[in-house]
């Protein structure tokens, strides 16, 4: 489809937020950017709510996907791994999150050789655990009335990871422009 298809009966173009991005040789990858963001701003103001329903009220995005990250599969996490995960290149911002999440019992720093790690403590673990009652009663309950193909959900995700590292040898090139 090009950017002047048809959609539902009327002319018009792709749905984005910037048109002269998407006047150019690829409209829809304008597109993806749109629902990417818009997606992203949804996604961390679910987060934080639901982190907040679930008794942990102000916390920022990147605390809550820390402290699930770090309850994931018991074992403990370096700061570095946690940057890689996340993909974030400003360890400034990780340590900030895993200070407050320290300061407020949900996870346990300490130190393996010259690295920092990080642990989920039980507050933290029952508060993953809380947040994932809400999430299934909410969100899961409510997508999964969508019927949506989860196999096709699955080649999204994958997808978009592969998208991303473009979007990163981009940026890498860009840098030595």
């Amino acid at each position: 489809m090009t950017g002047d298809a048809k959609r539902g009966g009327d002319e018009i173009g792709p749905v984005v937020s910037a048109a002269h991005l998407a006047s150019g040789a690829m409209p829809a990858l304008s597109e993806i950017e749109f629902a990417m963001t818009l997606m992203h701003h949804s996604f961390e103001r679910w987060m934080v709510r639901c982190m907040a329903a679930a008794g942990v009220p102000g916390l920022q995005p990147i605390a809550v996907h820390l402290l699930h990250a770090v309850a994931h599969r018991g074992r403990e996490k370096t700061l570095s791994e946690l940057c890689m995960m996340f993909n974030i290149e400003d360890t400034h911002v990780v340590t900030y999150a895993i200070k407050k999440l320290d300061a407020l019992g949900l996870v346990k720093s300490s130190r393996r050789g010259k690295e920092k790690t990080v642990q989920a403590t039980e507050a933290g673990l029952d508060a993953c655990a809380r947040y994932h009652r809400v999430r299934e009663k909410l969100l899961v309950a409510s997508m999964k009335r969508l019927n949506l193909d989860e196999n096709a959900l699955s080649g999204v995700a994958d997808m978009m990871r592969t998208i991303s590292g473009q979007y990163d040898q981009a940026a890498r090139s860009a840098t030595s422009l």
